[in-house]
């Protein structure tokens, strides 16, 4: 199995960026077309990226609005059965950001790009907590 992880700091609550990470308003700043969804234990989201990438997810962990964890279970094919989630911890400069992207079968094409990817998109998810700037989903690549 093969993991793509990401850790980075942003300059602002924990609270302001799990909202982020799992508010439908939240993922549609920074990552999905449109999203829907809660950050409940065994809830299903809705990952819509459009009409070929409409995907789903479930919340497998949650925890005191600092840990979440989807389990992919509508995707492209490699993205079935992974993980999708962050750990986030309280810094005197803000919140500390552990991403991560677990559980791939093969760490080809597919995964490099999507490492590659991710990076990009939470780059995205940062400027969005720290200054509120939204790049609209037509513009993120």
């Amino acid at each position: 199995m093969y993991d793509i992880l990401q850790q980075f700091q942003v300059r602002a609550s924990v609270g302001t960026v799990f909202d982020a990470f799992t508010s439908s308003s939240g993922l549609n700043a920074w990552w999905t077309a449109e999203a829907t969804g809660t950050p409940n234990f065994d809830t299903v989201y809705r990952f819509y990226f459009g009409p070929a990438f409409d995907w789903r997810a479930r919340v497998i962990h949650v925890a005191n609005r600092k840990e979440l964890t989807w389990l992919v279970t509508e995707a492209m094919d490699d993205w079935l059965e992974t993980e999708v989630g962050f750990v986030l911890e309280e810094t005197a400069e803000g919140c500390l950001v552990r991403f991560f992207h677990r559980n791939w079968l093969h760490n080809g094409d597919h995964f490099a790009i999507s490492t590659f990817c991710w990076g990009q998109l939470l780059n995205g998810l940062k400027h969005y907590v720290e200054i509120g700037k939204i790049v609209p989903f037509e513009k993120r690549n």
